[in-house]
């Protein structure tokens, strides 16, 4: 059954989380460009920040929720699914949601806004104008990096000053031929380094009073493979 298969790899991936060295972040989704047939609440369901969260849930917790909150699944449909009664799958849902409370919250800033913004941050990083960076950045912004098996900030890196400072530091160390493009990452507009025609870093943003809040670089070469197939 297709339920039982997701439920298993969830419980997979939940081990491996639990072995994993350094911080975890979800494998990015990148697309070419927005494409307004999304609904606003599927491209929020790709974010970054609401993926973190959505590990939380225990695995059926997350089926239901996402079924039910994304999808609209009837509770009927659902409790087939996941092979449950309706009013099980309602409880469920209600349980999940309330554990879903504290979820980021979504940026009034339009997709162009939020890329204009972007670009912005890393034309002043390729410049080596912090005040650039620091005019788009909060002065309590968070950086978190997934490395898996590469070498990178293990904890999370708190303060504007501390994350372009984490940059620069990356930018004098990218001697060899690269390119910067900017694609959908996880429903919002992203960051995609390739070096040597291989995607080395992807980088997915949260706004927060019309900056950015949030950014968190993937650099496992194993959730990035999927990208590096189709080049």
């Amino acid at each position: 059954m297709t339920t039982n298969r997701s439920i298993d790899k969830l419980r997979s991936a939940a081990h491996k989380r639990n072995v994993y060295v350094g911080m975890w972040l979800p494998e990015p989704i990148v697309e070419e460009s927005d494409e307004p047939s999304k609904s606003f609440i599927m491209k929020e369901s790709l974010s970054t920040a609401y993926l973190l969260l959505l590990q939380q849930l225990s695995e059926v917790e997350r089926i239901v929720f996402i079924l039910r909150e994304v999808f609209s699944y009837e509770y009927e449909e659902i409790a087939s699914i996941v092979d449950k009664s309706s009013v099980n799958c309602r409880k469920i849902f209600q349980r999940a949601r309330k554990s879903m409370l504290e979820k980021p919250k979504q940026s009034k800033l339009s997709t162009e806004k939020m890329a204009s913004y972007i670009e912005k941050f890393v034309s002043s990083l390729q410049c080596g104008d912090a005040e650039g960076m620091l005019e788009v950045l909060k002065t309590d912004a968070i950086l978190k990096a997934d490395g898996g098996k590469v070498t990178t900030a293990i904890n999370p890196i708190y303060s504007a000053d501390r994350i372009i400072r984490l940059f620069f530091g990356i930018a004098q160390r990218l001697t060899e031929e690269y390119t910067v493009d900017f694609k959908m990452v996880n429903g919002i507009p992203g960051v995609i380094v390739t070096i040597n025609n291989k995607v080395t870093y992807v980088l997915s943003f949260a706004f927060e009073d019309e900056k950015i809040s949030n950014i968190y670089m993937m650099v496992n070469p194993e959730k990035l493979m999927h990208l590096n197939v189709k080049i």
